[in-house]
């Protein structure tokens, strides 16, 4: 049985950061695109960052490249978000997710992601 479960987050301040973090099991973790999504309130399910296979190359989400960083540990089949200089906007629902194919315009949209976590909450106050 494959399971993907996110943790890390939390309340944090304006100009506040957290790591997220994404475990998975049940699969050949190298064998699968990585992604990281966020819903927040009322509002549809949006793309944040994406890496390879080896995680030689990365894709985000114009409004956080500057801020997000996504990394993967393949040895021990965990996905990483590392945020910086977040913003209330940034409020959501973070979730992690798996998929098979990379393109830029395969990797920011849901029905590429075979595999999805819970998700984990993240706060940002003003």
């Amino acid at each position: 049985e494959v399971q993907v479960v996110e943790s890390g987050g939390g309340l944090v301040p304006r100009g506040g950061s957290l790591r997220l973090s994404c475990a998975a099991s049940g699969l050949t973790f190298s064998n699968y695109v990585m992604a990281w999504f966020r819903q927040a309130p009322g509002k549809e399910r949006e793309f944040v960052a994406a890496v390879s296979w080896s995680g030689a190359r990365t894709y985000y989400k114009d409004s956080v490249k500057e801020r997000f960083s996504i990394s993967r540990d393949n040895a021990k089949n965990t996905l990483y978000l590392q945020m910086n200089s977040l913003k209330p906007e940034d409020t959501a629902v973070y979730y992690c997710a798996g998929g098979p194919n990379w393109g830029q315009t395969v990797v920011s949209v849901t029905t590429s992601y075979d595999y999805w976590g819970q998700g984990t909450q993240v706060t940002v106050s003003s």
